[in-house]
């Protein structure tokens, strides 16, 4: 696959681990859409954690100037509702929406992801997901972070099931799984 076979269906996630690049490619995918771009940025700001603020500063700079940042940390599922054809919304990140509603309930959670899912499946404007890839290695210690990891790896396999294509960011290579694979709901038992 080369940059001129990008699949750039109407929505498409785009998962890898941390700092693999999935991100600048998700970036790169936008600009292929030729539609007006809005960042939606998922994580709470939080001005103590300087590691954090220089990593959201190195993605505002690499980002295009013409690029409209909005917060959508509560809400997303609203954002992609009301959306413009002519728009294309590059979601950053699952994770980091995920974290923001770790204290809800098993069954608020699900209507949460719901709401997610159906306005990815009914929007007019052109999606782009980034999602981070979790449980590859040690379990977490803490049940907050089994929890976070279960919930990332629920949603983005419930995301995968309803975009166009994926893709998966790794050791430096872009993989369109869409492609290369199937969709595991293809698998009955």
């Amino acid at each position: 696959m080369n940059c001129q076979e990008l699949d750039l269906g109407k929505t498409i996630l785009v998962t890898g681990a941390s700092s693999s690049g999935k991100s600048e490619f998700a970036e790169m995918l936008a600009t292929k859409t030729n539609k007006s771009v809005i960042y939606l940025a998922t994580a709470k700001v939080d001005p103590s954690d300087r590691e954090w603020q220089a990593k959201i500063i190195k993605h505002q700079q690499r980002r295009p100037k013409d690029w409209q940042t909005l917060a959508a940390c509560e809400e997303l599922p609203l954002c992609i509702e009301q959306a413009a054809e002519s728009e294309c919304l590059l979601i950053d990140s699952l994770g980091t929406w995920i974290a923001n509603f770790l204290e809800l309930d098993q069954i608020d959670w699900k209507k949460r992801c719901d709401r997610l899912l159906n306005s990815i499946q009914n929007t007019q404007a052109h999606i782009i997901l980034v999602g981070e890839e979790t449980g590859w290695g040690i379990v977490p210690a803490y049940p907050l972070g089994r929890l976070f990891r279960d919930r990332l790896g629920y949603l983005s396999r419930q995301v995968g099931n309803v975009v166009d294509t994926t893709y998966l960011v790794a050791g430096g290579h872009v993989l369109n799984l869409s492609v290369l694979g199937e969709p595991l709901s293809n698998y009955k038992i």
